[in-house]
Formats: structure tokens, sequence, C-alpha cells
């Protein structure tokens, strides 16, 4: 019987090659489009899992209260985390990490006899306790990560920097310097290891947390409530409850942390999350690598759901307009005595073959387009299903889905039947499966619209970003990073030599630049006021010229100048949005005091100059609180000022000058636009994947709309060969077979914009700074609508209507 069934099947398949090429095609497309998806949200959902006790890590996250807001971040003081393990018998181990803020990359040098046989600039280096391999998973190929960080100036490094430094060798024991904000340090190399998932902390280095001046600043600090920059993580004993350990931490911050919170003037709380949780869910500001973004993976799953269902769709209709073609076999069937369920087990079972034909059409799409949707996602995805058996039950059970939904209403449309009337040939499309095809039409293009208009929203919103005024000057900017001593020494002279050259306009240093985070902060009080009173500024040391370079807009006063000797002594240039928020205006601040009260006692600082309001990291955040106080030290990055169309050449010898002072040191540089829009990489990506799968799911339901198109003009082509023999023209048969279908559109349309409209406006709430929807957007939808389904229908109404009607009526 199964065999009989299978032979009907692929019968009816060959026999109707051209609709079931159709259905198979677009099932296929809208099965891949969904299966890579379905890898992406995988991939998201696996962050931080592949540790065996994942359930039991937590991560400390700080709320920092003010009478003014309330702020989160993923960090603590560096000695809560020895409190928190001798206070609490539920915490078995802690760990902290900690990221060297307002640094993005290190100098690795491999030495022999004093100099540098080998330099590169490496990124995403972090500092950790010696228990961090004993709460996070990591395949040692090299070393023990037992004792691997246990000694000051010991790093482990990943399989990648190690086959840089040398290659197939051994990189156990072996010692080099690394260059960064925490001084020229040597490192002996205790371990080499591999990634064994997806983590949060995406590190290609650890040092040893004991190293350097951060080492010293550990051993040394006692403050609960300053310099909260650890990461800290928990890993809770077997039984214990994350809610009942919580429920103590308010006695616990009163302990250890109330002197200290007085004198800052803001109180803590402080609660745990879960980390596996961290990537997609978190709430807390974090500077390691750009969290996942939770909004964008239901984005992603609507797409492909969207896609399939549209797929599904073209099935449904396809299979129900062309129901008369097998009225005769179901008659048959149920006169030769077929049950009902019988049948319906037929026609899926049909259903299943053509969705198994389309699933392996599907993973050879999905092999093909992985390497550009792993460029546009930055992810490394693969399909290997030796390896992984979930993802080809995955698969599987995405094909099985597909084929039951898909199949599941022709099957019982087609098994309803009466034999009576299919045999005396009065079978036909019932009113209710017509009015159900449009229905499926108009759901398909519903659907296709919002795909389009979010697309052109995203693409708006984009294109606004790029082009807003950032309060400073961000194109021809170069970013050079100064990470050892000794290019620290020589920016001076280094900035001499280069300001000769006509191409550069100035030069300057700082601890940060727009577009990167700013972990320094400080809360500073007017004269008669208390700290209570206080306002908290985002903090930037820079050196002379660093205003003038980026641009910024002077309101009142004036920038740092050597001509004024006492700017070296707490003097602060402040925003207007500070100014505001201290109660002052930017004239009347001028030679004000304002003091912060640090841990050696109350510093006085002299405000010199008030600069309008600027973005310093992306337009999704409005504009904060921000000061710049002049300081020789910290001075992480160079900006270099250009005016030149002949970048290569500037770069040629902007490089040929750094190796003058720096012969050992490779010569880096980015550009400021470019760094400051990866704050939107995530608001990219999703524009970039939702416009392919939009592109996408419009082919698929044009396919659909084409085979609807040709089963139509199948239907009428004697119709049409009346209506031309009696005198119609081409252009009013063409307009007859298509005003159906462009009504369905139409109707689609108007679904689609309330709905549109809806979601993207919560979209964009996203956003401080966001593009307005206009009328244009929502026309130019319906417009690129109404033309594809225009062109589609139109392919074979044209066709249908110029046929000879000597050929379509001969047979009357």
């Amino acid at each position: 019987m199964l065999r009989n069934y299978i032979q009907i099947a692929l019968r009816t398949l060959w026999k109707n090659k051209v609709f079931s090429l159709i259905n198979i095609i677009g099932l296929a497309v809208g099965m891949a489009c969904c299966l890579l998806i379905l890898l992406y949200v995988q991939h998201e959902l696996s962050y931080d899992t592949h540790n065996d006790r994942s359930k039991d890590l937590y991560r400390l996250v700080t709320e920092f209260v003010t009478e003014a807001k309330t702020e989160k971040a993923p960090t603590c003081a560096a000695p809560v985390a020895a409190a928190v393990k001798n206070e609490f018998p539920e915490v078995e181990e802690v760990t902290r990490v900690f990221i060297p803020f307002s640094e993005d990359k290190a100098i690795f040098k491999r030495m022999a006899h004093g100099k540098a046989l080998q330099s590169f600039y490496e990124s995403k280096g972090v500092f950790a306790d010696p228990t961090f391999f004993d709460l996070f998973a990591y395949e040692f190929l090299e070393g023990s990560p037992k004792h691997a960080l246990d000694l000051p100036n010991s790093v482990v490094i990943s399989e990648e920097i190690a086959q840089k430094l040398y290659g197939t060798n051994s990189a156990l024991n072996q010692v080099i310097r690394i260059s960064s904000s925490n001084g020229d340090l040597d490192f002996k190399i205790t371990g080499v290891f591999r990634s064994v998932g997806p983590s949060h902390i995406d590190s290609h280095y650890f040092m040893s947390l004991s190293s350097g001046d951060i080492g010293d600043f550990v051993r040394n600090t006692q403050d609960f409530a300053s310099n909260n920059m650890f990461f800290t993580y928990l890993k809770l004993r077997p039984g214990s409850e994350a809610k009942s350990l919580e429920a103590k931490f308010p006695a616990f911050i009163e302990k250890y942390m109330g002197k200290d919170l007085k004198r800052v003037a803001f109180k803590k709380n402080q609660y745990l999350e879960s980390v596996p949780s961290i990537h997609l869910y978190t709430d807390a500001e974090t500077i390691f690598n750009k969290k996942g973004n939770i909004q964008f993976v239901y984005i992603l799953i609507t797409v492909a759901l969207f896609t399939l269902v549209i797929a599904c769709i073209n099935f449904m209709n396809l299979s129900t307009a062309r129901s008369g073609k097998r009225a005769a076999e179901v008659g048959i069937r149920k006169v030769m005595g077929a049950e009902k369920e019988t049948l319906i087990g037929q026609f899926l079972g049909e259903s299943m073959i053509i969705s198994l034909l389309a699933l392996v059409i599907a993973i050879f799409l999905v092999e093909v387009s992985l390497p550009l949707f792993n460029g546009i996602a930055g992810t490394d995805l693969s399909i290997s299903f030796t390896k992984d058996y979930t993802k080809l039950f995955l698969f599987l059970g995405l094909a099985l889905i597909t084929g039951i939904l898909a199949g599941s209403y022709p099957a019982f449309y087609l098994s309803s039947f009466n034999p009576a009337q299919v045999l005396k040939n009065k079978a036909s499309n019932s009113l209710a499966a017509i009015n159900l095809r449009k229905a499926l039409v108009v759901f398909q293009f519903a659907l296709s619209i919002i795909l389009i208009l979010g697309s052109l929203v995203i693409w708006r919103q984009m294109d606004f970003l790029q082009h807003q005024d950032l309060g400073f000057v961000k194109d021809q900017q170069l970013v050079i990073p100064l990470r050892t001593n000794l290019a620290k020494d020589h920016y001076a002279t280094f900035k001499q030599a280069i300001e000769k050259n006509s191409e550069v306009v100035s030069a300057a240093a700082a601890t940060s630049y727009p577009g990167i985070f700013v972990a320094g902060d400080q809360t500073f009080y007017r004269e008669g006021k208390t700290v209570e009173n206080g306002v908290t500024l985002r903090m930037n040391h820079v050196n002379y010229d660093f205003m003038e370079t980026m641009g910024f807009h002077k309101i009142s006063g004036r920038f740092f100048s050597p001509q004024f000797p006492a700017d070296t002594a707490q003097r602060i240039i402040i925003n207007e949005h500070a100014v505001a928020k201290l109660g002052y205006t930017p004239q009347s601040i001028l030679g004000k005091t304002l003091h912060w009260n640090g841990s050696e006692g109350r510093l006085d600082y002299q405000v010199v100059g008030v600069v309008k309001d600027f973005n310093f990291a992306g337009l999704q955040q409005p504009i904060d609180n921000f000061g710049f106080i002049l300081a020789p030290w910290g001075l992480n990055y160079m900006i270099v000022r250009t005016n030149t169309t002949k970048v290569s050449r500037l770069l040629a010898s902007l490089e040929n000058t750094w190796k003058t002072f720096n012969p050992e040191e490779p010569f880096e540089y980015s550009f400021l636009d470019q760094d400051f829009q990866r704050n939107y990489e995530t608001e990219q990506k999703m524009g970039t994947l939702i416009s392919y799968f939009t592109t996408v799911a419009i082919l698929i339901a044009c396919l659909g709309l084409y085979g609807l198109a040709a089963f139509t003009a199948e239907q009428k082509i004697k119709e049409i060969g009346v209506r031309k023999v009696l005198g119609a023209s081409i252009t009013s048969i063409v307009g007859l077979l298509s005003r159906d279908f462009i009504k369905l559109v139409m109707i689609a349309y108007f679904i689609a914009v309330p709905t549109s409209w809806f979601l993207m406006n919560k979209w964009l709430e996203e956003f401080a700074y966001r593009t307005e929807l206009s009328w244009w957007l929502f026309a130019g939808a319906g417009l690129i609508a109404f033309l594809i389904a225009l062109v589609t229908v139109s392919s074979q109404t044209i066709r249908a209507a110029m046929v000879n009607p000597v050929k379509s009526l001969k047979s009357e």
C-alpha cells in the first residue's frame, strides 16, 4: 500500500512538472532561509552553556542609585569578591576579570636578547584571577588550567596567537612582552587554550590579575565604593538559590560599603544574573564584546516564520487550485472503499515527499549561502551532520513540520469531495476554497509588504544616523593607538614631526575618543552644596589641542592652552548638558569651582570652558554629562586630523615617521568615522539580513502568484479565445486577468501599513535620535509590492492573451 502511494505521488509530481517545480523550489528556498536563521538562533542561545556547571554560575551586577537616576553596571569594586566568598557559605568560588578600559588592543612582542623578533597588535585581552579557569571551561592544548594564572606575569593565550608567535612549535613557558596601558611587561606563557563554545567572555588571552600596576592596585585597595571596574563571578554550591542569596545583599552592602558610600554620596544595590543569560538578556552596561540582542533574535525568528509561511501558502494555493485535476481520482478511490482518513494520509504523504525533496535542495542552498550569511552576521556557523546530530534532527523536524503545515489543508480539502458529484463531473472549486485562496494571497503579500517596510525604515534610520551632526568632526580623522612606554614618550616629537606635513591639520592625544567606551566618571558638586546634590560626569583625560583637533564647538570660555600653566592643576571643561544639571548657565559657570570627593580627600576643579553637547557614544543613547581634564598620563590614543584625498600617500608618510621613533613597533591606525559606526553593528546586521530575507520572501510570494496566474490563465483559455474573436484587445484581456490579483495586493497593503507602523515605531524607540516615519516610506512599499505583483501576473496574462484564438477554440 505504501509503495502504491509513493508511486502515485511521484507520478503526480511528474505529470504536473511546472507546478511541482514551483512548489518544491518555493518550499526549498523558504526552508533554507528558516534553517539559516535557526542555526543563528541556536548559536545565540548556546552562549556559556557548554560549561557543566553553567547553571550555578552568576555575575554580580551593581546598581548605582542617585537622586537623579539609577545606572546598572556588571562590575564591582576590587575587594567585593573576597568579601562575598567569606560572608556567604552558599558561594563555592569567586573570580574577577578586569578589562583595560579605553583600550581595544595591545602589542605582543616575541623577544630575544632584548630585541623584538616579531611584534603585532592583538585585541580582546583581559586580566583574570587564578580561579578563572575553575569557573569557565576551556580546552587546554598546552599547560594546565588549574594553576595557569597563579603567579604574577603569567599569561594564557589562544591557539591562534600561539601559532602566530611560534608556528607548530610549543609556546609553553616561552616569554613574551605585552605592552598596554598596564605598562610594558614580560609574561610567561603558562597555557594555550581552544574555546569549546561561544561565551560572552570572548577573549584571546588571559593575564594574571596580580601583574603590573593593576596587580598593585588590587593588592592595596580596600575601597568598596569606588573603582567599580572588576567583573565578579560567583559559582554557587549545588542546591543553593540565587534569589535567597540576593536577599542577603542589602545587609552585606551596609556592613562592607556603608562608610565608603556616604563619602561618594550614592547608594548601591546588587543582584545576580545567570551567566548563560548574559549574552542576550543583560541590561547592564558592558565593555566586553557587543552583547547579543534578544529583540534581533525575535525579529529573525519572525522573518523565518514569515518566509516559511509564505512558501507553505504557495503550496496550499496551488494544490487547492488544481483540485479539479484530482477530483476523479478521489471519487474513484472513495467508490472503491477508500476511507477519508486514508486519503488524508495519502495527500499528507505526498506533501511530505515534496517537503523532503525541498529539504535536500534547502541543505544545498544553506551550504552555499553560509559564507555570505556568516560575513553579514559576524558568526562562524557550519553544518556537520556527522559531528552534530542535533542539527540533523533539527533539519528533519523542520521538513516534517513544513510538510504537515503545507499539506494539511489540501489533504482535508481534496479528501472531502463527494464521489457522486465528482463522477458526474460536477465537482469544482467551492466558493469557500476560492475565498480561502484569496485570503492566503492577501496574507502572503501583507507579510511581504511588512518586510519591505521594515527594510525601508531600517535603511532610513541607518542613513539618518550616518548623517546626524554628532557635535564633533568625525571625517578624515585617524586614530593611532599608543600602547608602549616608548610610543608615549615619543608622542610629542612624533606629533611635531607629522604636523610639518601640509596634509595634517593637527594632532592630539587622549585616554579615549568618541565611539569607544568611556569608563571613568566622577561626581562633582557646586559650591555651597554637598556631594548628595552632585552630578556624575563621564571623564576623558586629554592633552593640549585635543578639543580643537576633534572640532568640539566652544560655547563659552576657552580650551586648554600652554599659555595657561594652571590648566594642569584641576581645570575642567564640561558640556552644556552638565552645566544645566549643575544649575548654571554656560556663562555663569565660568570660573566657578566644582568639588569632587576622592579617596584621599576633596579636590577642587575650576571650570574654564563649556562645549556644545555632543554624542560620545552611539545615537541609541541620549546626551550624557561629560567633562575633560588636562592630564599628561593615560594618553592611550592619538588623533590625527587630516585634509587630503591622497590617503594612501599620507598613511605611508606617517608610517615612515612612526618607524623613525618606534622602529620595533607596528604602525596601526583606524578611521574615527568607521570606529564610531561600529556602535550600530547590530542594527546594520539586522537591516542587511532582513533586506536579504525580504527579497527572498518576495520572490517566493511571486513564485506562488506566478503559479496561480498561470493556472487561472489555463482555466480561462477558451474564455480568452472567445473574447478575442469578439474583438477584445490584448490590453483589456490582460487587465481582466490581472484585476483580481491586484485587488488582493491592495487589500494586503492596507492591512500591512498599520501593522508595520506599530512594529517599526517600537523598534525606533530604542534610539534616542531617530528618523520620522514619513508617508513616502509606506507609499514606496505599496508601489514596490504593486509593481512586483503586476510584473509577475502580467508575465502570464500577456502570454495567455497573445495565444491565437484558433488554437484555444479548436477543440470546440
